[in-house]
């Protein structure tokens, strides 16, 4: 994405108002199933996995969860299959989503959500002890290097980062617009969207400060697991699961400032 200040913390990024708004993201969620995709503005078609992510978390997703330390913030939470599996295992749990129905979906399954850009400003910021980018999510706001500088800020001290990465190797910017290719229509402008494989990824990690901690393959999915360098601070502390619940209620991310707890 060019232009720091539409990245910047407080301010709803393009991706996440296109979401927002996005009636066939919204109707898939609440459907369980697609066909939906992300669709390239010269038409390529990228397909996405609605299915699985409306299914409780899976082996591969179980795996991964295994992995979480401490306090968890799920960062495009969609219809919460892992804030719900997380939850179920009793650990703190904040799920963000720009997208209502995904919220409500997530709520509905017993796990906190917040309608909310990781680029708002969000609860236990700089005290999260695991960050999710699963299905994806590396390529929110197109730009995966601001998007690691903003993951940075809510980690705590050596705080665990956990991207998922393309399956196979690219490094690729778009615009975007979610599609059902059954009518053809999408909704909204099309908004930044990024691609990355592992080896990319782990070349701006590097660049950026952050530690490597794993890489590994599941199931045809990829993963990157990067350790926060930043140094500790006595006075920080981890998230806890009072500030998470009444943090909870969704929102317009256009309405209210903060959350209570940051």
């Amino acid at each position: 994405m060019k232009g720091a200040a539409r990245l910047a913390p407080g301010r709803p990024s393009t991706a996440a108002l296109a979401w927002e708004v996005s009636d066939p993201y919204a109707a898939a969620l609440r459907s369980g199933r697609g066909p939906l995709f992300l669709r390239r503005t010269d038409g390529w078609l990228l397909p996405l996995d609605v299915e699985r992510w409306c299914a409780r978390a899976d082996a591969v997703d179980r795996e991964v969860l295994d992995r979480c330390e401490g306090a968890v913030l799920d960062v495009g939470c969609g219809p919460g299959r892992l804030v719900a599996e997380l939850a179920s295992r009793g650990r703190t749990v904040l799920g963000i989503d720009v997208s209502e129905a995904a919220v409500t979906r997530t709520v509905g399954l017993g796990g906190q959500s917040l309608r909310r850009s990781v680029f708002e400003p969000l609860p236990g910021e700089g005290r999260w002890e695991t960050v999710l980018l699963m299905d994806g999510n590396i390529g929110i706001g197109g730009d995966p290097r601001a998007l690691l500088t903003r993951v940075a800020a809510l980690l705590a001290p050596g705080g665990l980062l956990i991207a998922e990465t393309a399956p196979v190797e690219v490094d690729e910017r778009a615009h975007v617009q979610v599609v059902d290719v059954t009518d053809g229509h999408g909704a909204g402008t099309p908004f930044p969207w990024a691609r990355i494989g592992t080896r990319a990824l782990l070349r701006r990690a590097d660049a950026a400060g952050w530690l490597r901690d794993g890489q590994w393959t599941s199931g045809e999915r990829r993963f990157v697991a990067l350790r926060s360098s930043r140094p500790a601070s006595s006075s920080a502390e981890p998230p806890n699961s009072t500030a998470v619940i009444s943090s909870q209620r969704p929102r317009n991310p256009s309405g209210d400032s903060a959350a209570t707890d940051r």
